[in-house]
This record gives C-alpha cells, structure tokens and sequence, in this order.
C-alpha cells in the first residue's frame, strides 16, 4: 500500500508548502500503473487541473477531470491512472489539529448543523469563492518565494470556512466540526470504511492516529476479538457480496477485498464458504 501523503511529503520532486504536518502540492506525478491502492492518514483536497484519473473507496467512485473537487477522508482508496493526458491537480493534507483550530474558531450557531454523515470522500460543488482560493494559491505555486507561513494558514483556514459555511457541504461541514470535538479519529469509522484494502495493523494504526499497542487495545475492548481475525471475516463477506453483484474475476475480487495473494483468498473462501469462489455464485440460495 503507498503511503500518498508520505510520499508527497519525504519527495524532493514535488513543488509544496508545509505547514507543521499540513501539506499543500502541485502534484503532476502520474502512476506507474493503471490500477494502485493509496492511503494517507491525513484528509486531503483535491482540485484537478488536467488529465482524469478515478478514485474508488468502498462507498463510490468517482471520476476527476479538469476543474472538479473532491474532499476524501483518511484512509485508503483504489486510484484508477488515465494515461490519454498527463495529470495535474493541487493538493491539500489539511491535519486534524488545523480542522479543530478552524472549526473552533467558527460560529458554531450559524454553522449548518447535521448528523454527521458516514462517507469516505464527497464531490465539492466549484463556486466563486472555491475557484478564488485555487486560482490564489496556484499564484503561490508559480512566484519564486514560499508564501510565509502565517499567509499559508490563513488561506488554508479560508479553504475550511468557504466549505463549511456553503450550503451544499452541510454533511462535510458535519464532518469537520466532529473532528473538532474528538481527540482521536473514530476507529469504528477507520475500520468499517477501509477494511477491505491490503493494509497493515501498523497502517490502520497511523489512520486511527494511534500507537499500535493503543490500537490494538482499543480495537478489542470495542469488538472483543482480534483486528486478524476481525478483518479476515469482514473481507470474505465483503468478497462473496461481490461475486454474487459482478461479473469481475477472482483475481479483482480478491484485490477488491484487500487479499493480496489470490491463492490465499481462495483457500480462507472455501474454508469460510466451503465451495470455491468461482462457484459461489452458482450455489442455490
């Protein structure tokens, strides 16, 4: 699994800011590959410039072309590369403690107040303002000096509030403002949002921004059972619904199910399910 915010911070190629462990990237890197699994424990913005290229989580997909938005959680997701044009986009790892700072700096009692909404990334509607914040910090890209760091933050915050306050973001706004009132990320949402992807304890561990033992302690006193045993149950029931849905291989089904070995997935299938899974589809109901 790449790390994307680890590679965008640690690489000397990109043209970036940082603010403490707060990221703005020009990124025009394109994968290697058409099909790559990325994490980040960090939530981050995306606004394209050129090129296409899809990111697919378990609760969408979402194709992203010139000029569109998506704001997606920490976690993991499949990126799918279009190779017809180069990619392009400005990037943006916001932390949680700048989150909080902004959102506690809100009105709160002006603020459109929701439940919290379960997603793992959302589309945002472009406007004046939106396109205003993009536009100034492309400028930042292309001048020859690093903005100073008091500028950057306030921009960045500016971002946050034009998000939070527009009518159309009220299940993010929800989001953010949540984030502001709890200490650590929610490890039920981290785990039952990306257990389906190939990634280490040690990884959900950075995503639920916690040490691994706390992790591990946590995880049990929540589902009184293993993380392995916990995920090896979700990502076979995850799988089978996904051979009873498509038509995709057993190969793709089992990528899609955060097995990294085909021959392993098979075997813990036909374990679980006692037939293999180039069969289940074809057992009776």
């Amino acid at each position: 699994m790449r790390n994307f915010y680890e590679i965008i911070k640690d690489s000397l190629f990109f043209n970036k800011f940082e603010i403490n462990d707060t990221i703005c990237v020009e990124y025009s890197c394109p994968l290697e590959n058409e099909r790559a699994a990325i994490c980040s424990q960090s939530d981050y913005i995306i606004y394209v410039l050129s090129g296409k290229k899809t990111w697919k989580t378990i609760n969408g997909e979402w194709i992203m072309v010139a000029g569109d938005i998506l704001y997606v959680k920490k976690g993991a997701t499949l990126v799918h590369q279009n190779f017809e044009d180069d990619f392009c986009m400005l990037g943006f790892f916001i932390s949680d403690d700048l989150i909080q700072e902004s959102m506690q700096e809100l009105d709160l009692k002006t603020a459109y107040k929701t439940p919290v909404h379960q997603f793992t990334a959302a589309p945002l509607a472009s406007d004046t303002y939106l396109e205003g914040f993009f536009q100034s910090m492309l400028s930042y890209f292309k001048g020859e000096n690093q903005p100073q760091e008091a500028l950057l933050k306030l921009k960045l915050k500016e971002l946050l509030v034009n998000i939070s306050y527009n009518k159309e973001n009220t299940h993010l706004a929800s989001y953010l403002r949540s984030i502001a009132e709890n200490s650590q990320p929610s490890l039920t949402q981290i785990m039952e949002s990306n257990f389906c992807y190939n990634l280490s304890l040690s990884e959900f561990a950075k995503l639920s921004h916690r040490s691994l033992s706390t992790f591990k302690r946590d995880f049990h006193n929540h589902y009184n059972t293993s993380p392995g045993k916990w995920l090896l149950s979700k990502r076979l029931d995850y799988s089978a619904n996904l051979l009873l849905k498509n038509s995709s291989s057993i190969t793709d089904v089992a990528y899609e199910s955060g097995f990294e070995d085909t021959s392993h997935f098979s075997r813990a299938f036909k374990t679980r399910f006692g037939v293999p899974p180039s069969e289940y589809s074809k057992v009776p109901v």
